[in-house]
Parts: C-alpha cells; sequence; structure tokens
C-alpha cells in the first residue's frame, strides 16, 4: 500500500542562546523524524510581536514533506522543541526555539491544542516575509487569498530584515 505524503509549512523562531544554531538543530531533527526539508527560505531578523521587550527573533518557514498527520505532527514538532531547551512560560515571551505549523497542505483544523493554518499568519511579517520566500503563491484555505496578498495587506509594521547570504539548501543546510 502507498502512502500518502503531505506539504506543510513551519515557522521556526529563536530569540535565546545561539539562535543559529538552534534554528539548525530544528532543520536537522525535522529532517530525521518529522520529513524531508523540500524548502527553506533565508533567515531573517525580526523584532518580537506581542510583547515587544524582549531580544531579537531569529526566524526562517521550511516547507516539510511528511507522512504525519497534523496532530502527529504537533507532537513531533513539541518534542524537538522540548529536545532543544524550550521552555514554556508566557505566551509570546522569548524562547531558545518555537515550531509552529502554518499551513498543512489545504486543510483547515480546529481544535483545543492545534489550530491549521495558523491563526496570526496573516498578521505577523515576520511569518509572511519568509513564507512569500518559498511560497508567495499559495492560498490560504479560509482566507482565499496568497501569501502575498496577504503581506501585501498586513497591518504589521515591525522590521523583518533578511540576513545577508543566509541561504538555506534542502539537502544539508547551510547559511
Amino acid at each position: 500500500m502507498e502512502q500518502s505524503f503531505y506539504h506543510t509549512y513551519l515557522l521556526l523562531g529563536a530569540n535565546l542562546g545561539n539562535r543559529q544554531h538552534t534554528l539548525e538543530q530544528a532543520v536537522v531533527h525535522l529532517s530525521r523524524i518529522a520529513g524531508e526539508v523540500v524548502s527553506a527560505s533565508a533567515l531573517y531578523e525580526t523584532q518580537a510581536w506581542g510583547i515587544s521587550e524582549q531580544p531579537i527573533f531569529l526566524n526562517q518557514v521550511l516547507c516539510l514533506r511528511t507522512i504525519l498527520s497534523p496532530m502527529e505532527l504537533l507532537e513531533c514538532t513539541q518534542s524537538i522543541e522540548n529536545l532543544l531547551g524550550r521552555v514554556r512560560k508566557n505566551k509570546w515571551g522569548a524562547r531558545k526555539i518555537d515550531i509552529d505549523i502554518l499551513y498543512y497542505e489545504n486543510y483547515t483544523l480546529h481544535t483545543e491544542r492545534l489550530t491549521i493554518p495558523h491563526p496570526y499568519l496573516q498578521e505577523r511579517r515576520f511569518t509572511l516575509v519568509p513564507l512569500c520566500e518559498i511560497a508567495a503563491e499559495k492560498q490560504h484555505p479560509i482566507l482565499g487569498k496568497t501569501n502575498e496578498q496577504l503581506l501585501e495587506i498586513c497591518h504589521d509594521k515591525l522590521a523583518v530584515n533578511k540576513i545577508p547570504h543566509s541561504v538555506a539548501l534542502t539537502r544539508g543546510v547551510q547559511y
């Protein structure tokens, strides 16, 4: 019996410790246990959203090809966060690593633990800018707009700065 593969988009973020190393480790772990990273944005330094009095974030968006269900993927991403030292103190607070599921194919899901598409995706430039780098034409299954269109109408004005020469390769990560 042939397995089905699903494309999901993940946002990685870190603003504590060695941010770049943590993101690299997250990509390695995701590749080993969640699926194949088929594309990755560059790295972006971004101002904190929600609670502004904290260190600058480093963010990246990945497209992952997986056989995991959305809930299995959530379990996987949270186990990687824990492995890399994530401590859950307060919502939108500083963190060593955060892995958010942005999209899972064109599925919609709303449970107590997981909402897909990510409920704040369209409100955050730090999500939309790297997402547009690898999936500008992907359409939001609820809002009916592409990521590029969502970025154009996004009210968020926080800085999102591409790190020069940060190129992530899909076969082995290189920064």
